[in-house]
């Protein structure tokens, strides 16, 4: 049998056709806009990702046995708030994970509100870039939008609802609303009283694995497959990536270089740290995680060298890069605000320690290596709970660069596997549809027999040595600039 998986992301809806043994056939990709309304704010059309995803799957699967399409699930970016009224039409466009609009949101949540009780209901704070404080922005500054909504759902959730019908979402994806209850995997009935909705207005909750329906007849005559064809949860991008790497059980971690960064260490027991730095969020294996998330990683190596460089040939930039561990300048890649550990909507990108004799090389490399120290952030937290982290798998654009792999084994001390696969997301998505029609009895099983490991980047002892010494004044700049970001805003 055949699956598909969807990685509808931020820039592009990525889709992948996989055959049962996790061969994958076809990969096609597709882009819509991504709109900045006012400075910080990030927002598209849930209609263009509905109908990328439908040329993307006539197109992933023109040539395919579409008798043998058995299932469909999902990767999808986290935390979008799309809202729709009683008719099913969208009433505004999703306000994304990436959007900055809502401070005076957050830190009512998180001062008045207060942490503690956030962490009690939902194992988490808030995060300018969570689904709660972008309600509570609407309630407050679109009230009229507000009284229309009828249904509150996330990004890959709207699709699954177009394709089958079925309000639905996944525990995974929800654990990131911070309406959801993770430990108990519940809406957290003082949360939706917060938000001022109804448990009536979110949906139905599934594991990701599990099947929440089957195409609506008019979508699959339109599509050209079987009715029969059956759609699973799916889940948040960073757990798919997870699946789709392998990331599943006990103690294992991923880093995911997309258009955000993430470093996920997977859990078989629920937990939290006492400062909420990470993430606790359910895992799409059925069990937990922990995840740091930063909200600019590739795209500020895409943002360097396309706006600011002006260039599309990264590999040359790279090539220019010589001396690692022995670069003075910094960069603090904080383009959109950062979350893990900061949580700081409005911290910026930062360039610090140019000279007269600092090369374009230099810039590009503090690009990379600031990437880098900012998911060492988020290690350093991890590790303060006391787990061992001896190796990570890697996935996304940035993965693609030898470079920044070997910047990254070596700013961390440990082992970088990179896996046969980097597909990531869509691949993790295919193999949830793989485990919802019983291809594989569990996600585990699935992950064993399908993600391979195809090389391991060791650390250098030298050069971490040198990368310590850098990371530990990279860590004194956010701490001594981040006041100036208020004011010059």
């Amino acid at each position: 049998m055949l699956y598909i998986g969807v990685d509808l992301g931020t820039s592009a809806v990525k889709l992948l056709l996989m055959a049962a043994d996790g061969t994958i056939q076809n990969v096609v990709s597709k882009e819509y806009p991504l709109y900045f309304p006012h400075p910080g704010w990030s927002e598209q059309k849930p209609e263009d990702w509905w109908e990328a995803v439908k040329t993307g799957i006539r197109e992933l699967t023109a040539d395919a046995d579409k008798s043998q399409i058995a299932g469909i699930s999902f990767g999808g970016q986290m935390h979008g708030l799309v809202i729709l009224d009683e008719n099913d039409q969208v009433i505004r466009p999703a306000i994304l994970w990436n959007d900055g609009r809502t401070g005076k949101e957050t830190d009512y949540l998180n001062n008045v509100i207060g942490k503690e009780k956030l962490s009690e209901y939902t194992a988490n704070i808030a995060f300018a870039g969570f689904t709660a404080p972008k309600i509570l922005w609407v309630r407050n500054n679109e009230p009229e939008n507000f009284a229309r909504i009828k249904k509150i759902m996330l990004p890959k959730d709207y699709i699954a609802y177009m394709l089958t019908g079925s309000f639905c979402t996944d525990v995974s994806d929800a654990s990131g609303m911070l309406i959801f209850d993770v430990k108990n995997k519940c809406w957290s009935k003082e949360m939706l009283e917060i938000c001022g909705i109804t448990e009536e207005q979110v949906a139905k909750i599934y594991e990701s694995y599990e099947v929440v329906g089957t195409l609506k007849p008019e979508v699959a005559e339109e599509l050209g497959l079987p009715a029969s064809v059956k759609v699973a949860a799916g889940a948040g991008d960073n757990a798919a990536a997870a699946v789709g790497t392998g990331t599943v059980g006990d103690g294992m971690c991923n880093i995911s270089l997309g258009t955000s960064g993430t470093i996920f260490v997977s859990s078989e027991k629920f937990g939290v740290d006492k400062n909420n730095a990470l993430h606790a969020f359910a895992h799409a294996d059925g069990k937990y995680h922990l995840m740091g998330c930063m909200l600019s990683a590739a795209s500020c190596n895409k943002w360097w060298m396309e706006e600011i460089i002006g260039t599309t040939d990264f590999g040359k930039e790279q090539a220019e890069i010589t001396k690692l561990g022995e670069n003075n300048v910094y960069f603090l890649p904080y383009l959109m605000g950062e979350r893990s550990p900061h949580n700081n909507p409005n911290a910026r990108g930062t360039f610090i320690g140019m000279t007269m004799d600092t090369t374009r090389a230099d810039m590009t490399q503090a690009v990379l290596e600031g990437v880098a120290f900012a998911i060492r952030d988020s290690f350093e937290v991890a590790k303060s709970l006391g787990i061992q982290i001896e190796r990570t798998k890697i996935c996304g654009g940035g993965a693609k660069s030898p470079l920044w792999k070997k910047i990254m084994a070596n700013v961390l001390g440990i082992k970088v596997d990179v896996i046969k696969s980097e597909e990531g997301p869509g691949l993790g998505g295919a193999m949830l549809a793989a485990v919802a029609c019983g291809e594989y009895a569990s996600v585990e099983e699935a992950a064993a027999k399908i993600v391979e490991v195809v090389d391991t980047i060791e650390p250098d002892p030298e050069l971490t040595a040198k990368y310590e010494e850098k990371y530990r004044k990279f860590a004194k700049i956010y701490p001594t600039v981040k006041d100036l970001f208020t004011e010059i805003l």
